[in-house]
C-alpha cells in the first residue's frame, strides 16, 4: 500500500514549531480542547464536538471573523477522526489545483483513507468553481471543511451549502483572549511588559482576534524595555488597530441596519454608537446622511416634519466643513431621529396609495375637478360646478375628488404623536364637514 501512495502525498508543511517559529503557530492547540472562544462547537454538546465522538465528519463551512481559530479547527478536526489533511487556498489556487486535489484524494479513498480537503477564504471560488465541489462532496471523495469571513448566504452557491453545515465562530471574548496572553506568558517565562491598564488595552484592541493578539504580545516580548508600558505608552508602542469593517459587505449591511433600528427605537445612545463605528471604521459619510434622511422620513415622517430638515441641514453642513468638522452636523441629527416623536404612517400610506394605483389603472378623476382650456372640453363637462375651497367657509368645500368609480379610500392615518396629533384632529374636522355639507 506504501508504495502504491508513493507520489500521492502533498508536500510536507514546513516545520514552523520551533524556537523561531512565530509566536501564535508555536502556541497553536494541538487538541480540540485548547481551542479557546468555540466552545459552543468543540464542546461535547457542540455539533464539531459531537462529529469526533462519533467519528464521522459531514463537510461544513466555517464562517467567522479572522483569528478565531479556523484553520486550526480544521487541521485538528482531520488529525481528531484519522482522515489525511490537505489544505489549499481560494486565492492561490485555481481550477488545476482543485482537480488534482480531487484526483489525489479519489486515489486515496480507493485505498480506504478519506481525505479532509480544507478550503480557506472559499467564498473567493467564482460560482462555477464553487459547483466543482459538489460531485466529489456528494459520493464522499472528500469531506469539505470551508473557511470564510463573509456571509455564507450571499458569497456561497446554494448547491454548496445545502451539502455543507454552516458552523459560526464567534469573535473572542474577553476571557478567551486574556487565556491566550496567559499561554503566551507561559511559554515566554515572563509577563508582557505591560501595566494592568495597558494590559486590558492590549486585549480591547484585538477586536476579538486572537491572531492579532498573539502578534502584538510578539511584538511586546520582542524588545527591552526599561519599565512597563502604560496605556498611552503602548498606543505609542503599537500601530493602532484599524477596525474590521467591508464596507460592501455584511459587516456594513449590520451595521446600518443597527443604526436604523436603534434610532427606530429611540436609543439616542446606541444610535449614536453605530454612526461611530462606521464613521471610525472609514464610511462614506454621505452614505450615513443618505440613510438617516431616509430613517426621518420613513421612521418619523410628520410627527416631527423638523427631522427631514435637520438631515438636509446636516448635509449641506456636511458639504460645506467636510471631515472631520462636518461630522459634528451629522452626529446631531443621529441624535435628534432618535429622540423624536415616531410615525410610520406616511411610508404606509405611500405604500397603500402606490398599491391602489396600480389596482385600479386609468380612473379618470371626476369631471368637476378638470381644467377645461376649451370649448369642447367645457361642452363635455370638464370643470363643471367646481366648488373653489377657498370661496368655501372656512375655505373648506368638501368636494368630492375621487373618480367616480372609486369609494374613497383611507390611505394616511397620523399617529398621534408628536406633530401628527395636530394632523388628526385637523382631519376628523374636515370629516366631520365634508359628511355635514355632503348632506
Amino acid at each position: 500500500m506504501a508504495d502504491l501512495l508513493t507520489g500521492l502525498e502533498p508536500e510536507p508543511a514546513p516545520d514552523i514549531t520551533g524556537a523561531n517559529a512565530p509566536l501564535a503557530d508555536r502556541l497553536r492547540p494541538r487538541v480540540l480542547a485548547d481551542v479557546v472562544g468555540q466552545e459552543h462547537l468543540t464542546g461535547p454538546e457542540g455539533a464539531i464536538g459531537r462529529m469526533v465522538a462519533a467519528g464521522r465528519l459531514s463537510s461544513m463551512i466555517l464562517w467567522g471573523p479572522p483569528g478565531t481559530g479556523k484553520t486550526t479547527i480544521a487541521r485538528l478536526l482531520a488529525a481528531a477522526v484519522n482522515l489525511r489533511f490537505v489544505a489549499i487556498s481560494a486565492v492561490f489556487s485555481g481550477v488545476a489545483d482543485l482537480k488534482k486535489a480531487f484526483a489525489e484524494a479519489r486515489d486515496h479513498a480507493r485505498l480506504g483513507r478519506r481525505t479532509l480537503l480544507f478550503v480557506d477564504e472559499i467564498h473567493r471560488f467564482n460560482r462555477a468553481q464553487q459547483d466543482g465541489f459538489l460531485p466529489y462532496v456528494e459520493d464522499g471523495t472528500v469531506t469539505l471543511v470551508g473557511a470564510t469571513t463573509e456571509n455564507p448566504s450571499f458569497e456561497l452557491n446554494a448547491a454548496l451549502l445545502s451539502r455543507a453545515q454552516v458552523l459560526i465562530l464567534e469573535r473572542l471574548g474577553r476571557t478567551a483572549l486574556e487565556q491566550l496572553i496567559d499561554r503566551a506568558e507561559a511559554l515566554e517565562d515572563r509577563p508582557l511588559p505591560l501595566t494592568p491598564p495597558a494590559r486590558d488595552a492590549l486585549i480591547a484592541s484585538a477586536d476579538g482576534d486572537g491572531r492579532f493578539l498573539l502578534n502584538q504580545a510578539e511584538t511586546l516580548f520582542s524588545v527591552d524595555l526599561p519599565e512597563p508600558l502604560d496605556p498611552a505608552g503602548l498606543s505609542n508602542f503599537l500601530q493602532r488597530r484599524v477596525a474590521i469593517y467591508d464596507k460592501d459587505r455584511e459587516g456594513h449591511y449590520n451595521l446600518i441596519s443597527a443604526l436604523h433600528k436603534s434610532i427606530r427605537g429611540s436609543d439616542p445612545q446606541a444610535a449614536l454608537y453605530y454612526l461611530a463605528r462606521m464613521i471610525t471604521a472609514g464610511e462614506e459619510p454621505l452614505y450615513l446622511l443618505r440613510r438617516l434622511t431616509r430613517a426621518a422620513v420613513e421612521d418619523i415622517g410628520l410627527a416631527d416634519p423638523q427631522a427631514l430638515v435637520q438631515c438636509i441641514a446636516a448635509k449641506d453642513t456636511y458639504d460645506f466643513l467636510g471631515s472631520p468638522e462636518g461630522e459634528l452636523a451629522i452626529a446631531q441629527a443621529c441624535l435628534y431621529l432618535a429622540t423624536a416623536p415616531k410615525s410610520n404612517a406616511a411610508y404606509m400610506a405611500q405604500k397603500k396609495a402606490w398599491r391602489s394605483a396600480k389596482e385600479t389603472g386609468s380612473l379618470m378623476p371626476p369631471a368637476n375637478i378638470l381644467n377645461a382650456p376649451t370649448r369642447l372640453m367645457k361642452q363635455n363637462g370638464y370643470g363643471a360646478d367646481y366648488a373653489y375651497d377657498h370661496d368655501a367657509e372656512g375655505a373648506f368645500s368638501g368636494a368630492n375628488y375621487w373618480p367616480d368609480e372609486l369609494e374613497p379610500q383611507t390611505f394616511y392615518e397620523p399617529s398621534g404623536r408628536g406633530f401628527e396629533a395636530r394632523l388628526a384632529e385637523r382631519l376628523a374636522h374636515w370629516e366631520a364637514l365634508r359628511r355635514e355639507r355632503r348632506g
